[in-house]
């Protein structure tokens, strides 16, 4: 299973879908068979945008004032035997795994973030990390592509990836790409 990461994308209003930043959003959701948002998406027709590659769930963030079905404050699932919990901040990432796992209803195998606009990747105490940074925002610099995630599962192994996806003329793209391999059992 192949589930695509975002979060933070601070849609403006000028701009429709994230096809206006080039063709490379497009090429990576459509690879993939879930999506996750971190929350921050600010307009729900990202959702609807990203629903024409994979279903979609959202964590709702700081600066998401819509209801929508797909989207909770929390969002937990279980993929290929891994369980992942998402929410939109796991900020102070640092404090006790104690005060981390608080944050979900069940134990986790995964813990989904953003909020931060910094791409983040790591195991801690046998739980994977991950914030994939802004795609649009990253490292809070002004609009351009950033920073997406890809995770894939297989029960007993997990490959997790911060996949920095293209450049927008003028901009550099500032996400670092990340990697972890994780078997169990």
């Amino acid at each position: 299973m192949k589930i695509g990461l975002l979060t933070d994308t601070h849609l403006p209003n000028l701009i429709k879908d994230l096809d206006e930043l080039g063709p490379e959003p497009a090429e990576f959701f459509g690879s993939v068979d879930l999506i996750l948002h971190g929350g921050d998406l600010i307009f729900t027709r990202v959702l609807d945008w990203l629903e024409q590659f994979a279903p979609v769930l959202c964590a709702t963030g700081n600066n998401d004032p819509y209801t929508d079905s797909r989207s909770k404050e929390v969002q937990t699932l279980e993929v290929e035997g891994w369980r992942i919990g998402m929410v939109h901040s796991l900020e102070g990432e640092h404090r006790p795994m104690s005060e981390l796992r608080k944050l979900f209803p069940c134990p986790v195998d995964i813990m989904v973030g953003g909020h931060t606009h910094q791409e983040s990747l790591r195991e801690r105490d046998g739980v994977v990390l991950m914030n994939s940074g802004s795609i649009t925002f990253p490292r809070h610099k002004e609009l351009r592509l950033g920073g997406v995630g890809l995770l894939e599962l297989k029960p007993g192994s997990l490959h997790a990836e911060v996949i920095p996806i293209g450049e927008t003329t003028g901009r550099p793209n500032p996400c670092e790409a990340l990697s972890l391999d994780v078997r169990r059992g």
